[in-house]
C-alpha cells in the first residue's frame, strides 16, 4: 500500500467552531471571500438537521505553527495549527451563524447571515421582514448556540408568541420542543477532515484540491501567499482588505483610495507589494521565500521568514499610501485615460504602479520627470499588449533590466529607451 499525504481526522460541529475561536483552524476572510449565498447557507443547516452528509473538509498542517511568532499585535496568540484550502465557504457559514458574526462579501462590506427555522414545519428559511413578523418561526437560529441562552426559555417565548395567533395543541407543543432540541444539538453533527502533511509543498496541495473538488476554484500561488499572510500577519491581510473594500466608493469625510480607474482586488494589491519588496513578478517563489526557505539549501528559518516578511511589510505600506496611489493615477491622466473603460489590461496599470513606486521610493526621481516617464511607459505597455499574452514573464524581464540601475537619472532612461524601441516608426 502507498504512503498517504494525508490522515483522515473527525470533528464535530462544536469542535470546529471552538478551534476556529481559539485560532487553531485558520479561516481567513480574504482567502476566499464569502460568496455563498444566504439560501445556501440554508440549505446547509436543512442538510445538517435532515442528517445528510456535507462534504468533505481539506486542511494542511502548519509546519511553522509551534515555533513560529506572528507579526502585529493581533488577538491570536500562535499561528494556527490548521491552515484551510477546501471547505471556506461550509466553514464560514457555520462559524457566523453559531456564533452570531457578520461575513465580509466579495464586495468587502459586511452582512449578517440570519437563518430562520419553523420548528412545527422543520423548515429552514432565509429570514426577511415577513418571516419576522410570522410567529411560526424562530426568526434567527443563531439564539440557540448563545451561551446565554436557556433553551427552555426559548420554547416558553415561542409557544406563548405562537398562541398569541392561534391554538396550540398538546402534540404541537410537544413536537416543537423536540425540534428546537434536534436544532440545537446540531453541534454534535460530526464531519471529517483530510489533514494534509505539513511537509509537501503548495502545488501538490493545489492538486489535491484540484483533484477531489472539480467545482472548486483553482487556487493560485496568490491564494497562498494570502493565506501565509493571514498566519504570520493578519494585520497586513486586513490591510489590503481594507484598502479594496474603501477603493469602491467615495468618501464624504477623509481621503481613501477611490479612484476611476480600477478597483483592486487583495490579490492584485499582493503582486505590487511583491514586486516591489522582492522585485519578482513569478509569484511560484516568492511564496517559498516567504515561509523563509532557502531556495538553495532547500531548508527553512523562522530568522530567516520573519526577514522576508519584514522586506513586504515596508513594500505593502508604500503601495497602500494614498498620496502615491493617487499622485500614479496622475500618470495614467497624463497618458491621456479618463476612466476604466479605456483600460484594457488592469496588469498594465499594477506593474505601472510598481514601477512608479520603485521610482519614486527608492531612487527618487523628481515627480515631474516621473510622472511624464511613467505615463509614457503607460501609453506604450496599453498599444502594444505588453502585459496581455505572459504578463508575469513579461514584468519579471523589465524588472531584470533595472537590477543595474544605480541612480534616478538610469532610472528614467532605462525606462525611456524601452519606449524607444518599442514605439518605432513603423
Amino acid at each position: 500500500m502507498s504512503e498517504t499525504v494525508f490522515t483522515k481526522v473527525d470533528y464535530d460541529l462544536g469542535s470546529l467552531v471552538k478551534y476556529i475561536g481559539l485560532g487553531e483552524i485558520g479561516l481567513p476572510d480574504i482567502q476566499r471571500p464569502f460568496v455563498w449565498k444566504n439560501a445556501k447557507v440554508r440549505d446547509l443547516f436543512d442538510s445538517m438537521y435532515r442528517g445528510y452528509p456535507v462534504g468533505y473538509l481539506l486542511f494542511w498542517q502548519n509546519a511553522l505553527a509551534d515555533s513560529a511568532r506572528t507579526i502585529g499585535i493581533d488577538s491570536k496568540q500562535k499561528p494556527p495549527r490548521l491552515v484551510i484550502v477546501d471547505g471556506q465557504q461550509r466553514l464560514t457559514s457555520l462559524y457566523a451563524v453559531v456564533k452570531n458574526i457578520p461575513v465580509l462579501r466579495e464586495n468587502f462590506e459586511s452582512e449578517q447571515i440570519h437563518i430562520a427555522f419553523n420548528p412545527l414545519e422543520e423548515r429552514f428559511e432565509v429570514a426577511d421582514a415577513a418571516i419576522r413578523r410570522d410567529k411560526s418561526f424562530i426568526p434567527s437560529i443563531s439564539l440557540l448556540w448563545n451561551d446565554k441562552t436557556d433553551l427552555f426559555e426559548v420554547v416558553e417565548n415561542y409557544l406563548d408568541g405562537l398562541s398569541s395567533s392561534r391554538e396550540v395543541t398538546t402534540e404541537e407543543s410537544k413536537a416543537i420542543k423536540k425540534s428546537i432540541s434536534k436544532l440545537q444539538g446540531l453541534l454534535s453533527f460530526p464531519f471529517t477532515a483530510l489533514e494534509l502533511a505539513s511537509d509537501i509543498d503548495e502545488e501538490a496541495v493545489s492538486d489535491v484540491f484540484v483533484r477531489i473538488n472539480s467545482k472548486g476554484t483553482p487556487l493560485n500561488q496568490a491564494d497562498f501567499i494570502l493565506t501565509l499572510m493571514s498566519v504570520f500577519w493578519d494585520e497586513g491581510r486586513a490591510a489590503l482588505e481594507e484598502f479594496c473594500r474603501e477603493s469602491r466608493k467615495p468618501s464624504k469625510s477623509e481621503a481613501s483610495p477611490f479612484n476611476h480607474f480600477i478597483e483592486p482586488s487583495p490579490d492584485q494589491l499582493l503582486r505590487v507589494g511583491v514586486g516591489l519588496a522582492f522585485k519578482r513578478a513569478r509569484l511560484k517563489y516568492v511564496y517559498s521565500i516567504l515561509r523563509g526557505k532557502d531556495l538553495e539549501t532547500e531548508k527553512f528559518s523562522d530568522e530567516r521568514r520573519e526577514q522576508q516578511f519584514k522586506l513586504l511589510k515596508d513594500a505593502q505600506q508604500r503601495a497602500l499610501n494614498l498620496q502615491y496611489w493617487h499622485d500614479f493615477m496622475n500618470c495614467i491622466r497624463q497618458a491621456g485615460f479618463r476612466s476604466g473603460k479605456m483600460i484594457s489590461s488592469q496588469n498594465n496599470l499594477l506593474f505601472s504602479y510598481i514601477l512608479y513606486l520603485i521610482g519614486r521610493t527608492e531612487y527618487n526621481v523628481p515627480e515631474f520627470d516621473l510622472r511624464r516617464v511613467i505615463a509614457r511607459w503607460f501609453f506604450m505597455s496599453a498599444v502594444t499588449g505588453r502585459f496581455t499574452g505572459s504578463p508575469e514573464s513579461a514584468m519579471e524581464f523589465d524588472l531584470a533590466r533595472l537590477r543595474d540601475v544605480e541612480t534616478s537619472d538610469e532610472f528614467v532612461k532605462t525606462l525611456s529607451h524601452i519606449c524607444d524601441i518599442t514605439l518605432t516608426n513603423d
